[in-house]
């Protein structure tokens, strides 16, 4: 039976990484983040106030479009990256800085809102939840240069967003990861409990935890 899991976390998290490597473990199709390039971009790192809107609007339309795309897949499928994190985490935050005004942002939500209840939801939503000095020493790690002056107060009030997004989630179920103590790239049996996790909510078990104990067993491996 076709499976929909969609990877949700802030920025350096390890969002990618891990949507590889559980996609060649459980033999699922890994959906990446769209590649397109947003045309109001450089207009907006120019004026962010007059060109957030449109901007964002951009990334929703391609978000929806790839997450109609999954839905379509005939196998199952791991997302990097969910159509709500546009939404709710990254416009949310535009808004909350004064780069998108009130009346634009109330019809940015009115849309999203409108062509949301036409998708289907995932089956399960894995949220990789990282303190800020983790996603600092990540980003650090894959060298992308344009990430190292991102700041760190901006990267915790993404966390914050991330934090009171997910407690209200309630369109399928959520599978925290606590990110800060799993290294599933440096530890193989740090992926085995996260599979073994996964396999556990897609079936049904209705309280599924990262033990501390667990965690440091699977380390071993």
């Amino acid at each position: 039976m076709k499976k929909f899991i969609a990877i949700a976390g802030n920025i350096g998290v390890g969002k990618s990484t891990l949507v590889e490597m559980l996609s060649a473990k459980m033999g699922w199709t890994p959906f990446f983040e769209p590649i397109a390039e947003n045309p109001y971009l450089a207009d907006f790192y120019r004026d962010m106030k007059a060109w957030a809107f449109h901007s964002q609007i951009f990334f929703l339309t391609h978000r929806l479009r790839a997450h109609y795309q999954i839905a379509q897949y005939p196998g199952s499928v791991i997302q990097d990256r969910s159509v709500y994190e546009d939404a709710e985490i990254f416009a949310h935050n535009l808004f909350l800085q004064g780069h998108i005004r009130p009346r634009d942002y109330q019809t940015y939500r009115e849309l999203y809102l409108t062509l949301v209840e036409f998708l289907p939801p995932p089956d399960l939503v894995i949220y990789l939840r990282a303190s800020v000095p983790t996603l600092i020493q990540r980003i650090g790690k894959r060298g992308r240069d344009y990430e190292r002056t991102i700041p760190a107060d901006y990267l915790q009030s993404l966390n914050n967003l991330y934090e009171t997004w997910i407690a209200n989630f309630t369109l399928c179920p959520v599978l925290t990861v606590p990110a800060d103590d799993l290294d599933y790239v440096a530890h193989s049996g740090h992926l085995d409990l996260i599979v073994k996790k996964v396999n556990e909510k897609l079936t049904g078990k209705e309280e599924v935890v990262f033990d501390p104990i667990e965690v440091a067993q699977a380390a071993l491996v």
